[in-house]
Order: C-alpha cells, then sequence, then structure tokens
C-alpha cells in the first residue's frame, strides 16, 4: 500500500504543477491538492510532510527525469517550461493513462483502447541496459517487407519512437564502415545481451535526425524549404500537434493555413502527405508537388 501511495503521490505532485506551469504552487497548495485527492480515492489519512515532498522531488528527478525547481522569492514550486520536452510529456501522459487504466478497468466501456499488436516493449530494459554499457547485442530480426529472417549482431546506440512504434538504432558489429540502421522492436525475437563489449564511436541521435520526417536519416543531406497549405479545420489540428519540429506558421487565407517545413522529404514523409487526402496540398517546392501529383495519378490505377 505504501508503494502506491507513493506512485500516487508522484502524479498528482505532477498534475498540480504541470496544471500551474510558471504560476506555481506553494508546498501547502500541493498538500492540499493531495488531500483531496486522497480523499476522493478513499485512501484515508495522507502522511507528507515537507521532507516526504523533498523525497518525492527526487523520485520524480529519477522516474521521469523532470526537476522540480524552487522560487524563495514566490515561495512557489514549479515545472519550468524547459523540463517539459515531447519526451518528457509522453512519460508523463503514459503515467496518466496507466493511473485512468487502473480507474476504469473494472468497466471497459469507459475507455476504449485501439487495439494493437505486442510493440516489443518487453525489450525495452535488456536494450536500454546494453546500450549504457556498451554491450553487443544479438537477436532473430523478422523484416517489415519479406517473411525471411535474420540473425543479426549489432553495437546499440539509441531507441527512437516513430508513430507508436519503437525502433532501436545500432551498428552492425565488425562491419568495415560504421552505419546506423533501424530496427523495429516488434520484429526483434530471441534478444541476447552478450557478454562482449564494443567501443562506442561518436553518434548524435538528435543531429542524424534533424531533417528527418519518421525514422529514416537523412544526415549528410541538404534539407528543402517546403510549404504546405491545410483546410482551416486540418489546420487548427496542425497547430495543436505540429507536422515535424520544423514547422513554422505561415498564414492563414482563403479558409487555408500555411505552414513552412525544413527537411528532407523521405519515403515517411510522402506518406504523411498522401494519408492527409484533400485536406493538405503542397504548395512549394514544384519539385515535390510533381511526385505528389505522380502518386496520386498511379493510385486510381489499381482500381
Amino acid at each position: 500500500m505504501a508503494k502506491e501511495e507513493q506512485m500516487l503521490r508522484l502524479q498528482y505532485i505532477q498534475d498540480i504543477l504541470r496544471s500551474k506551469k510558471e504560476k506555481g504552487a506553494s508546498y501547502q497548495d500541493i498538500k492540499s491538492y493531495l488531500e483531496k485527492k486522497f480523499e476522493e480515492k478513499d485512501l484515508g489519512e495522507l502522511k507528507f510532510t515537507e521532507r516526504t515532498f523533498q523525497r518525492d522531488k527526487k523520485a520524480i528527478l529519477k522516474v521521469t527525469g523532470i526537476e522540480i525547481s524552487y522560487s524563495r522569492s514566490r515561495d512557489i514550486y514549479y515545472i519550468s517550461e524547459e523540463e517539459l520536452t515531447n519526451a518528457e510529456e509522453s512519460v508523463l501522459d503514459n503515467l496518466l493513462l496507466i493511473e485512468a487504466y487502473r480507474q476504469t478497468k473494472s468497466n471497459s466501456d469507459i475507455m476504449i483502447f485501439e487495439p494493437r499488436k505486442a510493440r516489443g516493449l518487453n525489450h525495452l530494459n535488456g536494450i536500454i541496459h546494453a546500450i549504457q554499457n556498451r554491450k553487443i547485442l544479438g537477436f532473430t530480426y523478422h523484416k517489415f517487407w519479406t517473411d525471411e529472417t535474420s540473425e543479426r549482431i549489432v553495437e546499440p546506440y539509441a531507441l527512437k519512437e516513430f508513430q507508436h512504434r519503437w525502433y532501436l538504432l545500432a551498428n552492425e558489429h565488425k562491419k568495415s564502415d560504421f552505419l546506423v540502421k533501424t530496427f523495429a522492436l516488434d520484429r526483434i525475437q530471441n534478444l541476447d545481451i552478450k557478454s562482449s563489449s564494443f567501443v562506442r564511436q561518436k553518434f548524435d541521435l538528435r543531429k542524424t535526425f534533424e531533417n528527418s520526417f519518421g525514422i529514416i536519416s537523412t544526415e549528410g543531406q541538404q534539407p528543402m524549404e517546403i510549404v504546405l497549405s491545410f483546410t482551416w479545420e486540418q489546420g487548427n489540428y496542425a497547430k495543436s500537434l505540429p507536422l515535424h519540429h520544423s514547422q513554422t506558421f505561415v498564414k492563414e487565407e482563403n479558409d487555408r493555413t500555411y505552414f513552412k517545413y525544413l527537411l528532407v522529404p523521405t519515403y515517411d514523409f510522402f506518406q504523411e502527405i498522401l494519408w492527409h487526402g484533400q485536406a493538405v496540398k503542397v504548395e512549394y517546392p514544384e519539385v515535390l508537388v510533381k511526385q505528389i501529383e505522380y502518386e496520386l495519378k498511379e493510385c486510381p490505377k489499381q482500381y
């Protein structure tokens, strides 16, 4: 029960500080909020002191990587905007989902989750251990586009998420040229963490995918300026959930919203544009307009 209470405290502390943003909350505000939530859940008397709060702060930093700051002049605690990066927001959102699931699991009609196959997340801990300790990994890999499987021996470097699927970024062991490839976790079987280690090469994950859309690395390729226009409705959606981190608002005109991007267009990017159908139009550059026109002309030939 003690561990459950602590997990709930960690969640509720983050809840109130996220909602308050830069305004922050005093220790008493946080304690009052926790008392209210514990009373709602009928968890009994809340045992929460300033010393407990300091321990919880350290636990939040360790679990989520988020540091809770303190303003002495205002006597409040807060989570700065810089702390709430996309990755950390994702972690917090998942914690909220877990708690929501626990509350509603007795009634399956309250929350309806999208059916999906296992995503290979059972491999996460082992892969992270191998990355941190520079251990070579072995596994059986099943490619997406064939029925063939192959045995791989790799040097793991990082993990990356794209469209709710996680990928391992790794260099094939004993290859003459250093080349980081992507392996979908849900396609990995028989994961084996070897006892042997490897010498890590210089690899900047963010730089490698800086101008990419999706999981295809475009390092060394020159990004291009791309302008897309969306219907007014879809444009509002794109404002709240940008298509790419380089997205910048250009203008709104004739019931359409225009955005500019700086990236290397890849297969993943083409698929994203086609997925939006009539809700999006490529305005610039002309070479990309022609490519999309070609795809749209070829598609009806299949029917």
